[in-house]
């Protein structure tokens, strides 16, 4: 039983060929195509409106070369909120529950946020890792800790997104099996839980939208040091 609690992470595949890619592939073929018309219907109009939203918001705190992110950051925060809503549904695959899958998306844009500050400023890049006014024995474990705490931002991003999302869906799933086995031997108890599993329900929605604004939350503010 335990084991086929986590057997909805593993990556599925049919006849030896993994899935995965059409799990990510898929979400793009469910965005509407904006037209050239100048009246659209309700569902463009409010893609539109959410994204300049959005694109304003995390744009709001960035100097004009940080401007040249905004395409690459509204377009992963949909595609994320898009995969982890998706992976809500019955029967279907959350390919962000893979660590690999999220480190391959904080690692080279962690990375790129890095390599530009080191182009642009490579003073005041450099110089975060050792705050001012800082005492002549304490700067060498300041650099290091300073150091480590730089490498392991791409770490924290991918793992705070895995994290979230494979507990609320263990959550979802326990839930979902208490009512089952319940449901028999104790109605009333079954629907109190049905009914917490449907509020879970909910709640893990809000966790998939705000654990994907976080993702690129996080590394607007990373790009935010370094332009």
């Amino acid at each position: 039983m335990m084991v086929s609690f986590f057997d909805q992470f593993a990556s599925p595949s049919y006849l030896g060929i993994p899935l995965i890619a059409i799990a990510i592939a898929l979400p793009w073929v469910l965005y509407p195509t904006p037209s050239s018309r100048w009246i659209n219907n309700r569902l463009i109009t409010i893609q539109g409106w959410f994204i300049n939203r959005f694109t304003n918001q995390l744009m709001l705190p960035l100097n004009i070369g940080g401007h040249k992110w905004a395409l690459l950051l509204a377009s992963l925060m949909i595609f994320l909120i898009t995969i982890n809503m998706l992976g809500l549904l019955p029967y279907t695959f959350t390919p962000t529950t893979q660590l690999s899958l999220n480190m391959g998306f904080a690692m080279p844009l962690w990375l790129a946020t890095v390599i530009i500050g080191m182009r642009n400023q490579p003073t005041i890049a450099l110089g975060h890792l050792l705050p001012e006014s800082t005492p002549i024995p304490l700067i060498p474990v300041l650099i290091i800790i300073e150091t480590i705490s730089l490498l392991i931002r791409p770490l924290a991003l991918g793992v705070r997104l895995t994290a979230n999302l494979t507990a609320g869906h263990l959550l979802i799933q326990l839930f979902a099996t208490a009512v089952f086995v319940l449901l028999p031997m104790m109605p009333t108890v079954a629907i109190l839980t049905a009914t917490v599993l449907f509020l879970l329900t909910l709640l893990e929605v809000a966790v998939a939208m705000i654990q994907a604004y976080v993702f690129v939350l996080l590394l607007s503010l990373y790009l935010q040091e370094n332009v």
